[in-house]
């Protein structure tokens, strides 16, 4: 059977994803449970730039989630009026587009209302360089990012069902290592 050669390169780029996923992920050290917070302080060091989460009242029907890029900070605005679940999967997408080196709408171009500043710790209007926001799934970087949340959940999903010994289980570990049963984002 063969596949058509647009179905094979789709097979292929969500190798890929998934394959840098994993990288990305080992690389900043994540461990199961997922700690989104956590995953986004890592990333935010990491990259020399602390990634912040802003629960906002974000009008519905509109985008759950925006991520807005100033000079010192990235900043994810997600909806406050959701399940802690959804604010997960909202976060997981717009880092997703930070993963896959999506760029935003330039200051110029983004709508002022979008990334008004309604408490302290949300960016100043003036420091903000770009602003991405989800509209639709029709553009390429938004199924991108959402495929990238996705495969992240998936993988957490998997790895807190086989949840690893504790570190006090030294010998356990032991075992499990010679036996490979391998944790973590492999």
């Amino acid at each position: 059977m063969h596949r058509p050669l647009a179905a094979w390169h789709a097979w292929l780029k969500e190798r890929r994803l998934r394959r840098n996923c994993r990288r990305e992920l080992q690389a900043l050290g994540v461990q199961p449970p997922l700690d989104v917070a956590d995953l986004c302080t890592r990333l935010g060091a990491r990259r020399g730039r602390p990634l912040r989460l802003v629960p906002y009242p974000l009008p519905v029907p509109g985008p759950y989630g925006a991520w807005v890029a100033t000079r010192s900070a990235d900043y994810i605005l997600y909806q406050q009026k959701t399940s802690k679940a959804h604010q997960d999967h909202i976060i997981l997408h717009e880092i997703g587009h930070i993963l896959a080196g999506h760029r935003g709408d330039s200051v110029s171009d983004a709508p002022h209302e979008d990334h008004e500043p309604g408490g302290p710790a949300e960016p100043a209007p003036d420091t903000i360089e770009h602003v991405l926001r989800r509209t639709s799934y029709d553009e390429a970087p938004e199924r991108e990012a959402e495929l990238i949340a996705t495969i992240i959940l998936e993988w957490a999903s998997v790895l807190d069902q086989s949840a690893a010994p504790h570190a006090g289980q030294a010998d356990l570990r032991r075992v499990h290592r010679a036996l490979g049963d391998r944790r973590g984002w492999l």
